[in-house]
Parts: structure tokens; C-alpha cells; sequence
């Protein structure tokens, strides 16, 4: 792989990059397996995200928690907090990180991006950063309608003098003509030829739901049609608790609560046979985004039939939530990374509906996308970069022009344009 060999090369250089690329070209898979390099060769990886969700996926942690950042939202805000400066086991955790990697740094706004300057600066940061992600998908969620400022944006992004890495080819879909309108929707490029080719996939969807995913915008929409839609099925449902196995005496239920949520963990998964459902992690047999439908049900095992008709027998998996704690090893003090509790479960979630949220990272076929609840900037290419295949995706007949759909921020596409121009 080329481009994880100049990564490697160029990180080992002490060289601050910043990965890019659209939905699907491969930027999660790639940082994966930087940080799988590094932690082979037993270096020091702090894997982060501004959002709890975005952390749990690289196996992180938010940036505000692993910075001591409170709440706050800028450096002015720290200062009122009285948090501007810096706990002495932070600067030495911080100090100790040989590379910092932030994943989905478009949800990352220019005061945040500031503030994690402020504090590599006060540990004296010998590292190098990491950012990634693409600034044509989710942007920095931002309090009641104030204006959106990019990590970008902010002076810091200029003082690391990142150099870019473009991912371009779109492994999700091998579809080429479906991958070109993709790439114009991303950049908020729908002209009559793109109007055309969505408008033809509006199609008429039957009565039967239970063979498509619905993506919803809104959590409430996806929660009540997966209700709705396991409420259809005759056989009895079963109920699996998701089984929790504290590491620090210390943890709190809230602390649990957040990570169930932001790991995509369900609390309480309530299943039936003959329900459909997605895979929530990759593995051997079954990738991020992939359908199955149960088949057979016992207390500790769950078997899905995936659509070539292969059964895979699913235990449940465990997920772990670890903190940094300064340990003596081999008689010298260094920061270690440990376990602060695992949540065992099963990797999947019913699949008559997810949020376009909670979809990140996921290929699905047969997908049904609910315009209508499309509200943000890229939310649309977000959403419809999901599906793998034109012919196994539906549009609900929006109340807008595509072309209003498919906006994105301005400052985002000029950022992004002169990037790819080189």
C-alpha cells in the first residue's frame, strides 16, 4: 500500500500530516494501520476525536478528556473554567505521546483546535500530529446558530505546517458513474445531468420494509421505525442485557451510559428470528455496514444468515474504554495505557433503520434514504455515501431541489478545492 508507506515514512520524519479524502477512500482502514505500526514497535499512540463516537471507533478517546479541557469551548472559556493551565500528569501524559493522531477533524472547530495547541505547547509536545478526516462531511457542531469556524481556520492549523494525503479511489462502490455523481454532490455540484441521475432514484419502495435500511436524520425517526418494524415479526422476542466488566472500582454508570452510546452499543438489543440486522464492526467474515438476518437465538449465541446464505455465529464482542495511567515498569515510571472497563455484546443492531450519525464508516446495500429530514451542510453526501450500489438505493421524493440538498459550507469547499489542486 503506497500511501500507508509515504504516511509511515513521512510521520517518521516528524512530519505533521493531514489525511484526506472523500467517504469510503479507505482513510479509517489507513489510520488503523498507523497506529497498529506504531504500537507494534511499542511507541506511544494517543488516538483521539472531538466526538465520543468518532474517538470510539479508532479505540480512543474525545480530546477534551484525554486534554483536561472541561467543557470549554475556547481559550477564553478555559480561563474562566480556571483550567488554562495545565495538571501536572497531563503535560506528562502529553509530554509522553510520540505521535497524537485526531480523527474526523472536520468536526473539530477553530477555537477547539487552539486550545489542543495550547496545551501540546505547555507539555512541551516532542510528537507529531495526525489529523483526519475530510471537510466536505460533518462539520463542528456548533451552539444554537452561531457561525461555523474550521479547525482550518484557526492559526494553529498554519503553525503545524501539516502536509496533505489524498485518498481517491472509492472502495465502497465500484459503480462509476454513481462514484462521479457522488464526487459533484460532495461538492455541492448538482447540475442537470446529477438532478437526472437522482431523480431516477426515486422509486417506489412496496409494502415489505423489512428487506431495506432506512436513514433517518433524526435519532427519533430510526428508533420508532425499528420498533414498528420488529412489532411486524411473529416470532418471540429475546431480550440480550449488555454485560459490563469494570477494570477501576471508580467507573460510574453515566461514564458506562456515554460509551454504550457512543460505541453504538445497545443497552438492551432486542432481537427476533427472521430480523434483520447490520454488523456494527468488521471481522473476518462480516464487515461494517453488512446485513444479515437471524436465523437461530440462544442466551450466549446468535446466528445470521448474511444474503450469499452464509450463517456466521456471533458471541459477543467486547469493547473496551481505557484511560492513561502512569505505571512503574521494569523500575522505570512511564505512561501506560490501561483497561477501565470492557462492555461485552453483540456486534449488531436492527436494521430497519440507523441515523445518518450513527451509519459512519458503514457500507449498506439496500438502502432507503429519507430526504426530507436532510438538514445540515454534506449531511446528504454523508448519507448518500453509504450505499455501495445505485441499484440497491432508494431517495424519498425530497420537498427541494437536489441542488439544496446537496449544500456544503463555502469555507469547507474553498479549503478543500485548493487543497486538491495541489
Amino acid at each position: 500500500m503506497p500511501f500507508f508507506k509515504k504516511t509511515i515514512e513521512l510521520l517518521d520524519a516528524k512530519q505533521n500530516l493531514f489525511l484526506t479524502g472523500g467517504a469510503g477512500t479507505g482513510k479509517t482502514t489507513l489510520t488503523r494501520k498507523v497506529i497498529e505500526h506504531y504500537e507494534g514497535e511499542g511507541k506511544k499512540v494517543a488516538k483521539l476525536a472531538s466526538t465520543g463516537m468518532a474517538a470510539t471507533l479508532i479505540g480512543g478517546q474525545t480530546l477534551h478528556s484525554f486534554l483536561d479541557l472541561g467543557i470549554a469551548d475556547s481559550i477564553e472559556d478555559l480561563e474562566l473554567k480556571g483550567k488554562l493551565e495545565i495538571k501536572k500528569k497531563i503535560k506528562k501524559l502529553v509530554a509522553s505521546m510520540d505521535i497524537i493522531i485526531i480523527d474526523e477533524i472536520s468536526m473539530v472547530s477553530a477555537p477547539l483546535f487552539e486550545m489542543i495547541r495550547l496545551r501540546l505547547l505547555q507539555s512541551d509536545f516532542k510528537g507529531v500530529l495526525l489529523t483526519v478526516g475530510d471537510f466536505l462531511q460533518l462539520p463542528p457542531v456548533v451552539r444554537g446558530y452561531g457561525e461555523i469556524y474550521f479547525a482550518f481556520e484557526s492559526e494553529s492549523w498554519q503553525r503545524f505546517e501539516f502536509e496533505t494525503i489524498t485518498l481517491e479511489i472509492n472502495h465502497r462502490s465500484d459503480d462509476r458513474d454513481f462514484v462521479k455523481v457522488l464526487d459533484k454532490v460532495r461538492f455541492g455540484e448538482v447540475g442537470d445531468a446529477e438532478h437526472y441521475y437522482l431523480h431516477h432514484l426515486i422509486k417506489p419502495v412496496g409494502e415489505d420494509l423489512s428487506h431495506y435500511t432506512y436513514l433517518y436524520g433524526k435519532n427519533h425517526s430510526a428508533s420508532r421505525h425499528n420498533q414498528e418494524q420488529l412489532a411486524f415479526i411473529e416470532s418471540d422476542e429475546h431480550s440480550f442485557e449488555a454485560q459490563l466488566l469494570k477494570h477501576n472500582k471508580q467507573t460510574t454508570e453515566k461514564e458506562v451510559e456515554r460509551f454504550l452510546s457512543d460505541a453504538r452499543i445497545e443497552p438492551l438489543l432486542k432481537l427476533k428470528v427472521g430480523a434483520p440486522v447490520l454488523f456494527t464492526r468488521n471481522a473476518w467474515n462480516y464487515f461494517n455496514g453488512e446485513r444479515g438476518r437471524i436465523v437461530r437465538l440462544s442466551e450466549e449465541v446468535v446466528y445470521v444468515e448474511k444474503s450469499e446464505g452464509v450463517v456466521v455465529k456471533l458471541e459477543r464482542s467486547s469493547m473496551a474504554k481505557t484511560e492513561w495511567k502512569e505505571r512503574t515498569v521494569e523500575g522505570q515510571k512511564e505512561m501506560v495505557e490501561e483497561t477501565r472497563f470492557s462492555v461485552y455484546q453483540f456486534p449488531i443492531v436492527l436494521a430497519f433503520a440507523i441515523t445518518i450519525h450513527k451509519s459512519q464508516g458503514m457500507s449498506i446495500e439496500d438502502l432507503i434514504i429519507e430526504t426530507t429530514e436532510i438538514f445540515a451542510p454534506s449531511q446528504f453526501y454523508v448519507a448518500l455515501s453509504r450505499a455501495t450500489s445505485p441499484h440497491r438505493l432508494i431517495l424519498k421524493q425530497p420537498t427541494t431541489n437536489w441542488c439544496n440538498l446537496a449544500f456544503v459550507n463555502p469555507k469547507a469547499l474553498s479549503f478543500v478545492q485548493s487543497h486538491s489542486e495541489g
